[in-house]
């Protein structure tokens, strides 16, 4: 028998992941260049950890953008992926303005999202289900001043760096994206973003308090405060650059979330144990930042974190592909769950 919840058949076990490869060149068009002659052993190392995973969705960062698409749809013909999405991200998107408070105006840190040029490691979705691109919401241009409560930075109470800046300051680094996969029997949403890493500045601390409202965003989303909340099952799957124990950064934004009744968090494993980003320096050192969060309507049925033991034949290609580890989850739709 098959039950039905919202509109997807809970007898469908679905995987979804979450992967930052790391795919930023320093420049634009690189990586297409880069993927077209088939040469880069990093390319080569990611692809082959997305065929390991076998995830039916997978959500991407790291990844260059280009305005026609055209390096995600061979990435995504290369991995055997027929429906894929993506948005130019807020990353290297010019402001004209001096966002950082170094007194100069054109650096990288002085677009939307910290980028040398605009597209430069932003996101992706891979599906082997349909994507309803018409219906995708975007909350990528979300000013930070109108998120509620935000916590803007200050220095000796003045707005920083200007109060010129924080008028056009987007919350989103990369960007929020909830976006409808029409997967097996019906729709579920894949709720994604990459999170501005909560260091690289100063006692003000922007980049902190930044990543701290851009996670906390979506439990206004939940809240029905920042447009209409999805209508059903959905999946938070993404880069939020913060552990809720141990680095930099204000942790009450990912423990509030990984504590909210309205999800699930699987705690996946891999050999260091729910660790995701292996940062070679002895501080930070490795952490859990990336993650997979099913709202209550799914039952998890196994999650992991694809991080194989030293002496595994995978981990020198895992390694190679990038510091961060893809996460997954296989999930189906639990009978008695998300309030139905």
């Amino acid at each position: 028998m098959v039950f039905l919840i919202g509109a997807i058949a809970h007898a469908d076990t679905l995987r979804i992941a979450t992967y930052n490869t790391e795919l930023h060149r320093d420049g634009p068009g690189l990586f297409l260049r880069d993927l077209v002659r088939g040469e880069d052993d990093q390319i080569t190392a990611v692809l082959a950890v997305i065929a390991h995973s076998d995830a039916d969705v997978l959500a991407l960062q790291g990844i260059d953008y280009d305005l026609t698409n055209e390096a995600l749809s061979r990435f995504a013909e290369a991995t055997g992926y027929p429906h894929y999405f993506a948005l130019r991200p807020n990353t290297g998107l010019p402001t004209g303005l001096d966002m950082d408070g170094d007194g100069r105006r054109g650096g990288p840190r002085d677009a939307q999202g910290y980028g040398r040029f605009s597209g430069q490691g932003g996101m992706a979705v891979l599906s082997r289900f349909p994507i309803d691109i018409a219906n995708v919401g975007d909350l990528s241009s979300l000013l930070w001043t109108d998120f509620p409560n935000a916590l803007l930075p200050e220095v000796n109470g003045t707005p920083f760096p200007s109060e010129e800046a924080q008028a056009v300051q987007r919350l989103s680094t990369t960007g929020h994206w909830i976006v409808p996969i029409d997967a097996p029997g019906g729709t579920f949403h894949l709720m994604t973003f990459h999170a501005s890493p909560p260091v690289f500045d100063g006692p003000e601390d922007r980049n902190g308090k930044r990543n701290h409202d851009e996670i906390r965003l979506w439990q206004h989303v939940l809240d029905g405060g920042i447009g209409p909340p999805p209508p059903g099952p959905f999946v938070i799957a993404g880069d939020a650059n913060l552990d809720p124990e141990d680095g930099s950064g204000l942790r009450e934004g990912i423990r509030n979330l990984l504590s909210d009744q309205r999800l699930t968090n699987p705690s996946p494993r891999g050999h260091f144990g729910t660790d995701t980003v292996d940062w070679d320096d002895p501080v930070p050192g490795n952490l859990r930042v990336s993650y997979v969060l099913p709202s209550t309507h799914w039952r998890v049925v196994d999650s992991g974190v694809l991080w194989p033991a030293p002496d595994d034949a995978l981990a020198d290609t895992v390694a190679t592909a990038s510091r961060h580890r893809l996460v997954w989850a296989d999930l189906t739709l639990d009978p008695a769950g998300g309030g139905e």
